[in-house]
């Protein structure tokens, strides 16, 4: 059971985010100013482009208020050029005869929580990580989606996070992170991908 003072699923309401709802809810205030702009300015338009949709929690005892949005899109896995060690952990937790190239995932790409809403004693973004679960694990769920994978920021708050909420990362070491990715070593890794192994939930 829950023992956080906020339980989303009994205290708060999920909606697809609108404009209806940023125009009649007070403003949305995560603390990263990066988060917020695209909250509030372009996570309408990224639905739009078809590119990913955001969907946001609001408090039941007062529905002006945001208690976090996060951003879904379709991904994923693209094992054909992983390091060994990488490709060795997806692949054994796959199935010999349906082992392959690409596995489908969901892509977590904006996740935010209100200030007013963050601490351990609300348990929010561990409430969230449990939702994501649920949700895509569900009969509901009408693609089928193995992993979910986060572009986490690379600071040790932010990955100590997914890591305790069952994340890993899809790159054990940082350096094969930058060289799948072309970064030079000398420049800084600003976020680090991690996948979450939905049957194993």
């Amino acid at each position: 059971m829950d023992s956080s003072v906020f339980n989303l699923a009994n205290d708060g309401t999920l909606y697809k985010l609108n404009g209806l709802i940023l125009q009649n809810c007070s403003r949305f205030d995560c603390g990263m100013e990066d988060l917020n702009d695209f909250f509030i300015n372009d996570a309408i338009t990224y639905e739009k482009d078809l590119m990913g949709k955001t969907y946001c929690w609001l408090d039941n005892s007062n529905d002006r208020r945001i208690v976090a949005m996060i951003t879904l899109a379709n991904a994923g896995i693209q094992t054909t050029h992983l390091p060994n060690n990488s490709k060795r952990h997806l692949h054994k937790a796959i199935a010999y005869n349906k082992q392959g190239r690409t596995y489908p995932a969901v892509l977590i790409g904006r996740l935010g929580v209100d200030k007013d809403y963050q601490g351990p004693e609300f348990r929010i973004g561990a409430q969230i990580m449990d939702f994501v679960k649920q949700w895509f694990i569900s009969a509901d769920n009408k693609t089928g989606c193995r992993f979910i994978l986060v572009d986490a920021m690379n600071n040790s708050h932010t990955l100590s996070f997914y890591e305790r909420n069952g994340f890993k990362p899809l790159f054990p070491r940082a350096s094969e992170e930058k060289a799948f990715y072309d970064i030079d070593e000398a420049d800084e890794l600003r976020t680090r991908m991690y996948y979450f192994d939905l049957l194993s939930y």
